[in-house]
């Protein structure tokens, strides 16, 4: 494991699954920090380093939803939703109001464990922001006004600034890096989140339509990001 002690912020109001979780990240060198309730949880993002949080949906106080739509004003933290609904539109909900990953109980701790570990990753690797003196040119990729600075980590469309979540920008990256070249929802689910797509459609379709929403002066009509119906997505080469 690396030398870094990242910060894990467990939240649940079943105590019982928060010591559960807390037995199995600790074994892997991780900091547990633990919540209760959403309330508490923003308490404890208000003056702890959190580098991940595994949040309950249904929750006293301050639920799952409504924290992450808080969290989500000012970070980006990674953010995977734990919940004993398993229904699709209940992904797709946790997905849409801006969390990384859902899993749903009763849950395997060790596919658990793996899946925060993998969220990590991405969250370093992107946290690698140099700072920007001499980057090279290289890294920065433009189509029309739609620019991505790699060194920087940065989007911007006609000038002005774009925030997206760390998916959303790696997926853009992907795509823009290959502009015209069109990837299907498996080949941008593999090589986004590298592991093998099942029933990957949801997930992408959600990150994608949100970087449009993002990007696009009206996303109905995307200048940029563009489906190949039946076939995936493409980032149009513009001059």
């Amino acid at each position: 494991m690396a030398d870094t002690v990242y910060n894990i912020l467990v939240c649940d109001d079943d105590k019982e699954i928060v010591e559960a979780i807390d037995i199995y990240l600790m074994q892997e060198g991780y900091n547990v920090l633990k919540a209760y309730n959403g309330k508490q949880a923003m308490e404890i993002l208000s003056r702890e380093d959190v580098h991940l949080i595994i949040l309950d949906l249904m929750m006293p106080e301050l639920d799952g939803i409504h924290t992450t739509l808080e969290i989500r004003k000012k970070s980006s933290i990674p953010i995977i939703i734990l919940s004993a609904k398993s229904q699709d539109a209940d992904k797709i909900l946790g997905l849409n109001i801006g969390a990384d990953d859902y899993v749903t109980k009763p849950f395997n701790p060790l596919e658990l464990v793996a899946r925060v570990k993998s969220q990590l990753r991405r969250y370093t690797t992107l946290g690698n922001i140099s700072d920007g003196e001499g980057a090279s040119q290289e890294h920065i990729y433009r189509t029309g006004g739609l620019c991505v600075n790699d060194d920087r980590k940065e989007v911007t469309v006609d000038g002005e600034s774009v925030k997206l979540t760390r998916i959303e920008y790696n997926i853009l990256l992907l795509l823009i890096q290959n502009k015209g070249k069109v990837f299907s929802i498996d080949q941008i689910y593999e090589k986004i989140w590298k592991e093998e797509a099942f029933y990957a459609d949801n997930t992408v379709t959600v990150h994608i339509r949100h970087i449009r929403e993002k990007i696009e002066i009206d996303p109905k009509n995307p200048k940029y990001l563009k489906v190949m119906w039946g076939i995936g997505y493409k980032i149009e080469s513009i001059d």
